[in-house]
């Protein structure tokens, strides 16, 4: 037996326990870390019940409550502070529950903690409805009339379908108000500003042309008609949004007229059957993923979030990879192997372990305000003192990110140079290729499954990263996306939004934290899966090259 156990350990087995044991431990924690952010931030999307409950404080006055609850805890009885005459004596342990009460505007908060021993029978009245708005967030209350232009459209039926109907055709209108605004008055102002630069650009370089100016002066009366017809389109349209209101009655019985414009949706949770939850559920994730945010960020989707990530991302692989190549054929292929070469590689090396911040820094300093600036200068004269590339950007984001990630693709490159037998170099030379023709045809193909490794570590990296992002190009809230319909089209020059700046805004920055917390999980859950899908499309395209390559290798 002792023997056995003796030639076992020095077989290796203990190690090879360890380490498939610690591969599992980090596969459940991995596994259990995603399934907590899933169950935080999915649930948030679910039509939960709305409660109805007479709660009685402290001093003894009862009120009415509406909402929906959102948390319950168990605290010891010196949490509370001081005798509180609704706790029995011999109660050590009190629940509290969480209830998201809404009506910020009325109550001027939208959650709140109440005791479970100061709340009476909770009842889930039917005919309850939520409102989601598109300013102070949800409401909850009765619907008691829908009014147009003053005049009540209900007399004796119910105005539950008058209300959705009306939402219905607010709703369209208020796009239409988007489209006419973002689309069509943005796109003549936008050309509007870029005749002012060209006319600016010819003062500033002494060119007396009467056949350009007399041009800019005809685009430029054109677009004026143009956008005042706009405006006053926009006019008609206002006129017809604010016409609808309703009336709702909350929890206290105070009633309030409202405009229906402000509306996002409405809807009855108490009365929904499972079907309709799930539509529910699938609407606000598809509103999650394809709309722009609301309520500083707390509310609506997350899309400009989502998109800028991903271009972000795309920029930057295409910068990285061809520079790291690059670098790394360089090294490997015609550098003298000596003392400098090696200094180099751990030069290459010692970058990895830079503090991302400090990448961001020299971002700032050299590509926005040096480069940036001396090409505002050179290119853009007619926009200063306004700058144009002299001002945080998505192209300096990704020049930064593309700086912090090469090392990755660098290194990577040079072990798949390095597993290149060096019989196929001799072969290709001794058929009478040069060498470069060999680099080219020959090792790099063979080499491509090791560059798509080390771009699908910097991919990785690069889309989680958010201190460097801060000092060179992401917002908070960016008004327009940075590839739009207007030409050049991709506008390297603009801020962006990024998931991993949105997910730290959301959660250490939001003055309504119990709103933003939900938002913070559903919104790590995403970037996790944007990564996943990235890496994946990597993966398979290098899987494809190592096949390839193989395959002609065995031919």
């Amino acid at each position: 037996m002792t023997r056995n156990l003796k030639e076992w350990i020095d077989a290796g087995g203990p190690y090879i326990w360890l380490n498939a044991g610690a591969v599992s431990v980090s596969v459940i924690m991995v596994a259990g870390l995603l399934l907590l952010i899933a169950v935080h931030g999915l649930g948030h999307f679910w039509p939960g019940p709305i409660a109805g409950f007479s709660y009685t404080d402290e001093n003894g006055a009862v009120e009415h409550v509406l909402g929906e609850f959102a948390d319950r805890e168990i605290v010891p009885r010196a949490r509370l502070g001081q005798a509180d005459p609704r706790i029995r004596a011999e109660q050590e342990l009190v629940e509290r529950r969480l209830i998201k009460t809404g009506n910020r505007d009325f109550l001027g908060i939208d959650f709140r903690w109440v005791l479970g021993a100061g709340m009476g029978n909770v009842t889930f009245p039917t005919d309850v409805m939520a409102v989601e708005r598109r300013e102070w967030g949800n409401l909850y209350g009765y619907l008691v009339a829908v009014k147009r232009a003053g005049k009540s459209l209900v007399n004796d039926t119910d105005p539950w379908p008058v209300l959705r109907r009306q939402i219905e055709e607010t709703g369209a209108v208020f796009d239409t108000i988007r489209h006419v605004e973002r689309d069509l008055i943005g796109a003549a102002n936008y050309r509007m500003e870029r005749l002012r630069l060209e006319e600016r650009g010819l003062e500033l370089n002494h060119v007396d042309d009467a056949q350009k100016r007399a041009r800019i002066h005809g685009e430029r009366t054109g677009l004026k008609v143009e956008y005042e017809r706009h405006t006053g389109r926009l006019v008609e349209l206002y006129a017809r949004l604010n016409e609808a209101t309703y009336v709702i009655r909350l929890a206290d019985g105070s009633e309030h007229e409202l405009p229906i414009a402000k509306i996002v949706r409405a809807y009855r949770p108490n009365e929904m059957p499972l079907p309709g939850k799930l539509g529910f559920y699938a609407l606000k994730l598809w509103e999650f993923m394809a709309d722009e945010p609301r309520e500083a960020n707390t509310e609506g989707g997350i899309f400009p979030a989502i998109f800028g990530t991903v271009l972000m991302v795309m920029i930057m692989a295409v910068l990285v990879t061809p520079f790291g190549v690059m670098a790394a054929v360089y090294l490997r292929e015609y550098a003298k192997q000596g003392t400098l070469t090696r200094l180099i590689r751990i030069a290459v090396n010692n970058l990895a372990g830079v503090p991302s911040v400090v990448y961001g820094m020299f971002g700032l300093g050299f590509f926005v305000y040096f480069l940036g600036g001396s090409i505002d200068a050179a290119f853009f004269a007619e926009s200063l003192p306004a700058p144009t590339f002299g001002t945080p950007g998505l192209l300096w984001a990704s020049l930064t990110l593309a700086l912090l990630t090469v090392p990755v693709v660098i290194v990577s490159t040079e072990e798949g140079l390095t597993r290149v037998p060096r019989a196929i170099r001799e072969g290709s030379l001794a058929l009478g290729a040069t060498k470069a023709e060999t680099l080219w045809r020959t090792v790099l193909p063979m080499t491509a499954s090791a560059m798509m490794t080390g771009l699908i570590l910097a991919v990785a990296r690069a889309a989680g990263e958010v201190a460097p992002l801060m000092l060179v190009g992401v917002v908070k809230l960016a008004p327009s996306l940075a590839l739009d319909g207007n030409a050049p089209f991709l506008h390297l020059d603009r801020k962006f939004m990024h998931l991993g700046f949105h997910i730290y805004d959301v959660g250490f920055q939001s003055p309504n934290v119990e709103a933003a917390r939900p938002l913070v999980y559903a919104s790590a859950l995403l970037l996790v899966f944007i990564v996943v899908v990235l890496n994946l499309t990597a993966i398979r395209i290098r899987n494809r090259l190592r096949q390839k390559y193989r395959a002609a290798e065995q031919n």
